[in-house]
């Protein structure tokens, strides 16, 4: 199971964990941070991983022995393909940052894409000022963040893919995970 990081403190999952825990499943918790997985995107993510009849957190050093000491950055994965240094990203609130640089990981891709309003004001975090050639990621080059292949096809409205994008698990995250999972299985069974 995968979600939010925050969901592993919610009630619903300490009661789907109690369920899990009473059918004898050993439970593998783990936030992964999406940068470390090969994703250029600062997204946290928690994943619950069951075993029938396992023991708790065996999968654990599966699941961390291949991260990256180092977060992969927009310009690792991507290079210069987008054409641009700094790029705006709408905050959640005015007190956060929204220009940032293709040197660092994205933020967490999120399912709404704004233009940068007129009166917005410099946040001391920004890394760059606000020019004539700054400007949000397209659909697409947040589809790319989210590790989705260049040849995928997306079919939708603007406000449907822009959705879908931003609540999918980035490929690369999912990839990794499952390779942890192999690499366990083949240790474990084969």
């Amino acid at each position: 199971m995968e979600n939010v990081d925050r969901f592993r403190k919610s009630n619903k999952y300490q009661q789907v964990k109690s369920i899990l825990k009473s059918a004898d499943y050993g439970l593998t918790e783990i936030v992964l941070d999406a940068s470390l997985c090969g994703v250029p995107q600062k997204r946290k993510r928690f994943f619950c991983i069951g075993e029938k009849h396992g023991i708790d957190n065996n999968l654990q050093p599966y699941l961390t022995t291949n991260l990256s000491t180092k977060p992969t950055t927009i310009r690792d994965y991507l290079g210069n393909s987008l054409g641009i240094e700094y790029y705006y990203r709408h905050p959640r609130t005015y007190q956060r940052r929204a220009i940032f640089s293709i040197d660092e990981p994205s933020p967490t891709i999120r399912g709404v894409n704004r233009p940068i309003p007129k009166n917005y004001q410099l946040h001391s975090g920004d890394v760059a000022p606000i020019t004539p050639n700054l400007r949000p990621l397209t659909t697409l080059e947040r589809s790319y963040i989210q590790t989705f292949p260049k040849d995928f096809i997306f079919t939708g409205s603007k406000t449907d893919l822009e959705q879908m994008i931003g609540n999918a698990v980035p490929v690369k995250l999912a990839e990794y995970v499952a390779k942890s999972l192999i690499l366990y299985i083949c240790d474990r069974y084969i």
